[in-house]
């Protein structure tokens, strides 16, 4: 802790694990975030096992968005993930959840917020937003934000992000938002990956030392913009459109290996470094919605057409072995002079046409029905093609939907739904032969069910299983990302949130889960039947205090727990179950006409050593105990 600099002389990075803002904004415990603030069982890269951004499965406000590169929190006003009840209000939900993006709005007054962070390891941050009316029912926001973040594996990193919104509401019919978001990364420096060449997990390596070489170090810019419109053509029908760009230019990339690691901490040293490479995707929604009522009954139609233009640029990467050495030896080699290959082009056409119905009979039941139709493309264009595209895929599926829930009183409610989805299924990693390569498009089955009581006004129990079966992608006993058979992950998962009385909020959740591979590689014994990176159980438990006694001060505890999570692909070896601790106090107070609020947070308070799970039999360590603090204030 002896690197902790005053507050205002040390500025910190992101508190990635606050609490506070998110439990209060926390419908369930299924994952909500807020600015800087995240909680739950899910996360954007999480539900049930499987990636709904990987998937495809971002929205923003409801639209379909093909995310490239994240929204940054000067955009991001609010994030929740949509699975089990909390997608029945969608027209069209998602098979691995739906995660759903909300912007951040100018305010009917001028306002500039600012905010300052540092931690014990030196990293540090300056925020600044503001918003301002223009009038004639226009009004603007935007901010800017600049980052030193030191990891815990002593590597470190300087990104800057600027970001504008406009908003035009004439009236209460029409409301318009284009907004705009660049991201500079100028430095990252990468650390290593670590494969052992035994049946085992890696030594660990010395906390805080980055061995080299320095200039193995990402840089690159990421791009967001878009339009949201919402037009009321009438008290019956509603008019709403989203147009987005997302893309990530990598002017230098790496991936920094120790392969073939022995118990004596000593490694095969590779490095890999790819040419300037680029993904791009157009996307949108456009979607008409007819609302009407019949006495008690209430009706939506929804008229849906969706589609995306992805292209990616990559591949041409120059592979360098450097020998055997310790984990922890200095490795400081003089940068070559690389020489990459030819580069891969590849292009997806995606497009989707969809029917909806729903209904609601006097507030007791709620059903609805979809339909959509998807025409996925994609060619890919390599080097020894010759101009001619050497690949081509193409699938047309009718993807059916349907979801129902019953309010058995005003206190306790069911429901029940299918889902089917067109979805992606990532790229291969680091370690793969084929590292880089886009796997194609997947169709992928959801079941779930389950119910929701309200205890009290105030505290909610949601209780669900669920059904989710994907084609298996993983490394192959060549080092091929590949399909290796089926996925299925049938689970139950638990939420209880709400106030336990005016002074303690609860948000806490379960996730009791048997994901298994089925398949000709699990006959013949090539992969185990346990897929790579899934735990059987976690759990979550975030707890606020705000004591009335101490006026503007509160204090929260969060608590994370996942079990043993398959490793290999042979199934021999697991990263052993994991519980950390979070600690973290904040004080809203006056100074003259001035408020502020003061934020610390200690992530990892018990100071675990783990490993995280980057591919099959590759891992890197997870960070330590990290003291946080943060300063922000609205002027």
């Amino acid at each position: 802790m002896s690197r902790l600099c005053p507050l205002l002389l040390c500025l910190g990075p992101a508190l990635a694990a606050a609490q506070g803002a998110a439990v209060s904004a926390a419908d369930d415990a299924f994952g909500t975030s807020v600015g800087r603030e995240s909680i739950g069982l899910y996360s954007a890269g999480s539900v049930r096992g499987f990636s709904p951004t990987a998937a495809g499965n971002v929205r923003i406000e409801g639209l379909y968005f093909d995310q490239v590169w994240n929204l940054p929190q000067r955009l991001r006003g609010a994030q929740a993930i949509r699975v089990g009840l909390s997608a029945q209000g969608q027209a069209f939900p998602a098979p691995t959840g739906v995660v759903d993006v909300r912007l951040r709005r100018p305010g009917e007054r001028a306002s500039v917020d600012l905010a300052v962070g540092g931690d014990a390891w030196g990293g540090r941050y300056l925020e600044l937003d503001g918003s301002r009316p223009l009038g004639a029912g226009w009004s603007v926001q935007g901010g800017v934000q600049a980052t030193h973040t030191e990891y815990g594996n002593g590597t470190d990193a300087n990104n800057t992000t600027a970001a504008l919104a406009l908003r035009w509401r004439p009236d209460t019919h029409t409301d318009a938002t284009v907004f705009w978001a660049r991201t500079d990364t100028t430095h990252d420096q990468i650390g290593p990956l670590l494969q052992p060449g035994y049946a085992g997990l890696p030594p660990f390596s010395p906390p805080r030392q980055f061995q080299g070489p320095s200039w193995a170090a990402y840089q690159g810019v990421g791009l967001n913009r878009g339009l949201l419109l919402r037009h009321a053509l009438d008290p019956a029908w509603t008019l709403r459109l989203g147009l987005f760009h997302s893309e990530f230019d990598d002017r230098a990339s790496f991936a920094n290996l120790m392969l073939d690691l022995q118990p004596d901490g000593t490694g095969l040293r590779r490095v890999i470094k790819d040419p300037p490479s680029k993904v791009a995707s157009d996307s949108g929604e456009l979607r008409l919605t007819r609302h009407w009522a019949d006495g008690d009954w209430q009706h939506r139609l929804t008229l849906q057409a969706s589609g995306r233009s992805r292209t990616r640029l990559v591949g041409g990467s120059q592979s360098l072995d450097y020998g055997r050495m310790a984990i922890d030896a200095p490795f400081e080699p003089a940068q070559p002079s690389w020489v990459f290959g030819e580069r891969t082009h590849d292009r997806v056409l995606q497009h989707s046409g969809g029917l909806a119905y729903g209904l609601q009979w006097a507030r007791q039941v709620e059903a609805s029905v979809a339909l959509q139709r998807s025409d996925y493309r994609k060619t890919v264009q390599s080097p020894s093609a010759s101009g001619t595209p050497r690949a081509a895929t193409a699938s047309q599926p009718w993807l059916p939907m349907a979801n129902g829930a019953w309010h058995l009183s005003p206190t306790l409610a069911v429901y029940a739904g299918f889902t089917q989805g067109l979805e992606e299924s990532g790229v291969a990693p680091a370690n793969a032969s084929n590292r880089n390569q886009a796997m194609p498009a997947l169709q992928t089955t959801q079941r779930d069910a389950g119910l929701r009581w309200q205890a009290t006004p105030v505290l909610k129990l949601v209780a669900g299983v669920f059904d989710v079966r994907k084609p298996y992608y993983n490394l192959d006993a060549a080092n091929l990302f590949t399909e290796l058979g089926e996925v299925r992950h049938r689970g139950v998962e638990l939420s209880l949130s709400g106030a336990l009385s005016p002074e303690w909020q609860l948000v806490t959740g379960a996730v009791l889960m048997r994901p298994r591979v089925s398949g000709e590689a699990v006959r013949l014994g090539r992969v185990g039947e346990r897929p790579v990176g899934q735990a059987e159980r976690s759990g979550r438990l975030n707890l606020v205090w705000r004591p009335a006694a101490l006026g503007g001060a509160a204090f929260d505890l969060g608590l994370a727990h996942t079990g043993p999570i398959t490793a290999t692909r042979d199934n021999r070896v697991n990263l052993p179950a994991l519980t950390e601790l979070d600690l973290g106090a904040r004080w809203s107070f006056q100074l003259g006409p001035q408020a502020f609020t003061a934020r610390v947070l200690m992530t990892n308070a018990l100071n675990h050593r783990s490993f995280e799970l980057r591919g099959s039999g590759l891992y890197v360590e997870r960070p330590g105990r990290l003291l946080q603090a943060s300063l922000s204030a609205a002027l």
